[in-house]
């Protein structure tokens, strides 16, 4: 079989006796890309692929060389994922404290370690960003762009975890032991890294949780965490603890902030700031620990060509893997985009463990016939696996935030062309990414940045700003000035001719100091372009302080710049920054109803606007018993100097004694008062324009996808204090007179008492094109309108007709949206594509 060579087989099926037979490739020399970074003492192999620049190390090989070791990965090309420097350890000295529930807390020398008795077997480790490339095709995730190499395989030899546990004492659940923290040595600017498992899963002697301490018969190298690491087979790789240190069983699960702020996968529409608002990032649902089912195509390697020649087929090759220890029963292949699939042939290097445990990746093959790939009308290679608990492969990709666990079908296109070589018709294949920042050419990156041969094509990030001439005032610095900034107290970089001083930034980097510190008095612009997305070139500019100056001649004065400038436009001041939380004072607090007030803040001067696009809200945030509490709003006016909210108060009753905090702490404040503010964020914005014409369309955008509707008629729906993004809108679109558009407003509350905003709904209802209608859950005698949730028939009558050219918003409590709006819209013939919610 292509990817197993016969010495590793045997030195697995003799368990692992000859030492020499297990897969050593040596590296001595230092790679001249880590000189001057913290890692510079690390020996590394040359051609694993750099993902996140010099430093942090975080590197996959090359997918055809680690196929072409098969089974077993040499320890020097397995995948590295590194959140920072890589701890310096010494065998003598390091130790291992083992506390919390325990009835013996110790402490252990390696040499403690070494001699407890030892397990050894072959595990497969893979980075949870496994194929991350292809979903920051889709849309940018908040991480860089793993390939599909980011899987290896070795032998791993160390002490299992429960018979450290028991040598302790450990408590049992009974007693509240419920997890088992881990804690490793590398720092970063939020601390150590740490995270932490189940009880049942530690002490499950199945589960085979092993303390290494060897890799493939040797001991750790630096960047696999020598001396001591965790491995959990069948889960993720960003469990399994490196450089570790402490271990504490405890009755919570871990609160280290790595813990709840990585690995996870949330849902599609959770972005970086809805997450870190709403808490998504501690839902225990979404945290990621099995692996899931996923496989690759290897051979045919990417942008080869097979001549058609006398060879009549060929073998398509790959690797499949899944998580738990279940076990791949089966990989198919589809050789025309997925309308027929064929059962390949399955190798299971591996035997399971006496416990029935499969903790190892697989390889699949089969023949394809070179003419049904000539023949068919849209030739296209897709493989997809399938585990023992029936988990297949999805067919397209499920996009989050994180770019985690993609394991959508892997497609290689197929090309027809001609041969170079020989001039005889030929066929190429394509694979869909190159790992890396910098790496293009595959099927998916030309398909979202254009053909590999496009001279404008850089990288997979927005096209970064280009340093403007100098502005008047504007400081003007030449390399030589930069270059004295060069270190972590004085830091300056250049990106595109554009200086900037990282100094106060470097703690914060998510990467740590150091790799930004290795920059220091250069240009950078490469390396930065290659790593950073569209959020990190705003984030930049907080810290821009002037230009480059280029060429021989000498630094122009400010005078000499003011007199090639044009005269300047006057511009008005915005106040909300997406990055920064601004503080704002209470201007004005007036009560609308016995709990519902309208908060005015003023703005940082008269001349400033909020700068808020229409159909998008804020945060606001507020400080109570020393802690953030923070939610989405939308205001319900605003102008030159002022912003409006008109906000429920959530006061103490008997369903909820506590109230809503952040409400009740608003309507604390006092005149004077500040709030902090942040924005602004959303997943839609009206393209609302004082000059658009009577002919003109109407037309939003959805802000991830960047793809822009149309409507003629516009339905909106409002529960409650859900009605102020309606007003946003609705206002913001009857401004404009000759505006072609229809709006329906239909507002449910639970009584009259409830309605709010009544004088700018009213304004709204003296325009011509807007049909205003209420619905109360308790209506008093006389009511004029509907009674009741809403409805099919109360639907039908109040929102637009269902067409190509209608669309519904709705805001409101999630169970009126879910069982009420969206059940009887479609009912009614509102397609899904047409309903939208705030």
């Amino acid at each position: 079989f292509f990817f197993l060579k016969p010495y590793l087989l045997i030195s697995y099926h003799i368990l692992m006796g000859k030492r020499e037979e297990l897969p050593v490739v040596p590296v001595e020399k230092i790679d001249p890309r880590d000189e001057g970074t913290p890692d510079e003492w690390i020996p590394r192999h040359p051609n694993l692929v750099r993902l996140t620049g010099r430093h942090p190390f975080n590197v996959e090989p090359p997918l055809p060389e680690l196929m072409e070791h098969g089974f077993l990965t040499p320890a020097s090309l397995h995948y590295v994922r590194n959140h920072g420097a890589v701890p310096k350890c010494d065998l003598d000295t390091f130790t291992l404290r083992v506390g919390g529930l325990v009835s013996t807390p110790q402490t252990f020398s390696m040499a403690d370690l070494f001699a407890m008795p030892a397990r050894e077997l072959p595990v497969t480790l893979v980075c949870a960003g496994n194929r991350r490339k292809e979903e920051n095709l889709v849309a940018q995730t908040i991480g860089f762009n793993w390939g599909a190499a980011g899987v290896s395989t070795s032998v791993w030899k160390g002490v299992l975890l429960r018979d450290v546990l028991l040598k302790c004492g450990v408590k049992k659940p009974s007693d509240s032991a419920n997890h088992v923290c881990f804690l490793g040595k590398e720092a970063m600017p939020k601390g150590r890294y740490g995270t932490s498992i189940t009880w049942h899963t530690a002490m499950d002697p199945a589960c085979d949780v092993l303390l290494a301490y060897q890799q493939n018969g040797q001991p750790l190298l630096p960047d696999h965490g020598f001396p001591l690491r965790l491995i959990i087979p069948g889960y993720i790789g960003g469990r399994m603890i490196k450089w570790l240190t402490e271990i504490d069983v405890t009755t919570n699960e871990s609160d280290n902030f790595f813990h709840f702020n990585d690995n996870r996968v949330l849902p599609e529409h959770v972005t970086a700031e809805i997450a870190n608002a709403e808490g998504w990032w501690y839902k225990p649902d979404y945290i990621i620990n099995e692996l899931n089912i996923n496989s690759a195509i290897a051979s045919p390697g990417h942008l080869e060509v097979v001549p058609l020649t006398a060879r009549q087929s060929f073998t398509v090759k790959g690797y499949c893997y899944t998580g738990g220890g279940r076990k791949v029963i089966r990989v198919e292949l589809s050789i025309d985009g997925g309308k027929t699939w064929t059962l390949t042939k399955l190798t299971h290097p591996e035997k399971p463990t006496e416990y029935g445990r499969y903790w190892c990746w697989c390889f699949w093959e089969h023949e394809v016939e070179l003419s049904s790939l000539w023949t068919e009308k849209e030739p296209e290679l897709l493989c997809r696996g399938w585990d023992a608990a029936m988990n297949r492969q999805p067919e397209k990709i499920v996009w989050n935030v994180m770019g985690m666990m993609n394991n959508s079908y892997f497609r290689v296109k197929v090309h027809r062309c001609v041969d170079a070589e020989t001039g005889l018709p030929a066929i190429k294949f394509q694979h869909p990414t190159l790992a890396g920042p910098g790496n293009f050419g595959g099927w998916f990156e030309e398909q979202s940045l254009g053909p590999m041969e496009s001279s404008n094509l850089k990288a997979a990030v927005p096209a970064a700003p280009q340093a403007a001439a100098p502005k008047k005032g504007e400081n003007v610095f030449t390399l030589a000035e930069v270059e004295k900034h060069d270190k972590a107290d004085d830091c300056w970089i250049v990106i595109n001719d554009k200086v900037y001083d990282a100094t106060k930034f470097l703690e914060d980097h998510p990467g740590g100091a150091s790799s930004i510190i290795i920059t220091a008095g250069t240009d950078c612009s490469e390396e930065f372009e290659a790593l950073h997305s569209s959020k990190a070139w705003k984030q930049l500019e907080d810290f821009y302080i002037g230009v480059l100056h280029k060429g021989d001649g000498p630094v122009p004065t400010v005078q000499a710049v003011a007199e090639v400038q044009p005269k300047p436009v006057k511009v008005t001041p915005t106040t909300l920054h997406p990055k920064r939380w601004v503080k704002l004072p209470l201007a004005k607090k007036e009560a609308l109803s016995s709990d519902t007030r309208l908060f005015r803040f003023a703005l940082p001067s008269a001349e400033h606007e909020l700068g808020l696009p229409i159909g998008q809200h804020v945060f606001l945030k507020g400080v109570v018993a020393d802690k953030p509490v923070m939610r989405a709003y939308t205001p319900s006016a605003c102008g030159p100097g002022y912003v409006d909210f008109v906000i429920k108060v959530y006061f103490p009753n008997q369903r909820f004694p506590n109230g809503g905090v952040l409400t009740q702490h608003i309507e604390s404040l006092e005149v004077g008062d500040m709030l902090e503010v942040k924005g602004p964020m959303g997943e839609y914005i009206f393209n609302v324009s004082p000059s658009q014409g009577p002919s003109e369309l109407n037309t939003f955008t959805e802000t991830r996808h960047k793809y822009n509707q149309s409507y003629r008629n516009l339905g909106l729906i409002a529960g409650g204090s859900g009605i102020t993004p309606v007003l946003q809108v609705a206002n913001a679109i009857v401004k404009n007179a000759s505006a072609n558009v229809k709006i329906w407003i239909l507002y449910a509350n639970q009584t009259e008492n409830d309605i709010l905003c009544k004088d700018q709904l009213d304004a709204l209802e003296s325009d011509p094109r807007v049909k205003l209608w209420y619905t109360v859950d308790r209506p008093s005698e006389g009511w004029a309108y509907s009674s009741g949730f809403i409805n099919e028939e109360m639907l039908k009558e109040h929102m637009p007709n269902p067409g190509e050219d209608a669309v519904v918003f709705m805001c409101g409590p999630p169970p009126m949206l879910k069982f009420a709006c969206i059940p009887n819209l479609t009912k009614i013939g509102h397609a899904n594509k047409a309903i939208f919610s705030f």
